[in-house]
């Protein structure tokens, strides 16, 4: 490390709202700087355990000179706790969805529209950091909140569980279904014809377990990992949105770095972007049938579930809300090859 550097790290930690503060740990003794990263998933899931990735790539690509402590299964907070937490300095990092980082800057929501996507590939074209539509959303993202996205993985298809087959829209009605507490998503609950319920991941398994919601919509992964067969009979396969998770971080905290701790982590996010994406697409089929040797009944067009029936309903809700308000950006993703 060069005295410059070092220099530069002194004077950000000496700033009340500096780097230490901003990450929400007391200054050490030691010159190296540790960063804390928050989020709501389980370890054992691919969304979990890529924040550990994550750690470690940074670790390895700064030389040790840079540490983040890892606080996973909402320790730190709800979601929307979360990601005011790195907004106000609390913490460093988190990760949420496109949606969830709409409730910082609101045009982010547009990202996690159901149907948007032609394919995982065109996905990850859209939500790279380089892409002009997440350069244009986070110029804005960081202006409004102070946070911005470092990396994007895929997360998955979301699909839809319930504790009675479903098959159709008209199946969905009355259905209490728990819906992300953000508006694109009880948009698509909606869409698909059931009841929205918003409730906070933490809570969900209880909320299934008492019988307050009756369903809920989340990637294969996520079932499995968090034992949602135990309580869900029916997993019915609408990948209704393809999902990408976003990592934030706090842009006091991106500022305060050296340069040379600003390319590191690129590199970690980089590195841990395409082993995460990697290991969605890897175990997707495999867990699917997973969720079947457990007992769940996997319902797919093959067994009368109308994928265009809900296409057509939560398309028709989502033009009616936010087609106008999204309108520039569903141009700009649409002409990403």
């Amino acid at each position: 490390m060069t005295q410059f550097d070092k220099m530069n790290r002194r004077s950000v930690l000496a700033m009340g709202a500096g780097a230490a503060m901003v990450a929400g740990l007391p200054l050490a003794a030691s010159a190296k700087t540790t960063l804390r990263y928050g989020h709501n998933n389980e370890p054992a899931s691919v969304a979990g355990a890529q924040a550990d990735w994550f750690a470690e790539a940074l670790a390895e690509a700064s030389g040790g000179d840079m540490e983040v402590q890892v606080f996973p299964a909402s320790q730190l907070g709800k979601l929307q706790e979360l990601a005011e937490a790195v907004s106000l300095g609390t913490i460093a990092f988190s990760h949420n969805t496109a949606g969830g980082i709409g409730s910082l800057y609101e045009p982010f929501g547009a990202l996690d529209t159901p149907y948007l996507y032609r394919d995982v590939d065109h996905l990850m074209k859209v939500t790279d950091v380089s892409s002009p539509v997440m350069q244009m959303l986070n110029e804005g993202l960081i202006a409004a909140a102070g946070v911005r996205v470092i990396y994007s993985h895929y997360f998955g298809k979301r699909n839809l569980t319930c504790n009675k087959e479903i098959r159709s829209p008209a199946d969905l009605a009355g259905v209490k279904i728990r819906a992300v507490p953000f508006p694109m998503y009880t948009t698509a609950v909606e869409g698909m014809g059931a009841v929205a319920v918003p409730v906070d991941w933490s809570e969900v398994p209880t909320a299934l377990a008492t019988g307050v919601v009756q369903g809920q919509e989340n990637p294969v992964n996520v079932v499995l990992n968090v034992k949602l067969y135990e309580v869900q009979k029916n997993l019915m396969l609408t990948g209704h949105m393809t999902n990408a998770e976003m990592v934030v971080m706090n842009e006091s905290v991106w500022q305060g770095l050296s340069a040379a701790q600003q390319a590191a982590v690129q590199a970690a996010a980089e590195a841990t972007r395409i082993k995460a994406t990697k290991a969605i697409l890897d175990n997707e089929e495999a867990e699917t049938q997973a969720l079947r040797d457990l007992g769940m009944n996997v319902i797919g067009a093959e067994d009368g579930l109308d994928l265009e029936a809900f296409r057509a309903s939560v398309s028709t809700l989502v033009s009616e809300r936010f087609g106008e308000r999204y309108g520039e950006i569903y141009d700009m993703i649409g002409k990403i090859a």
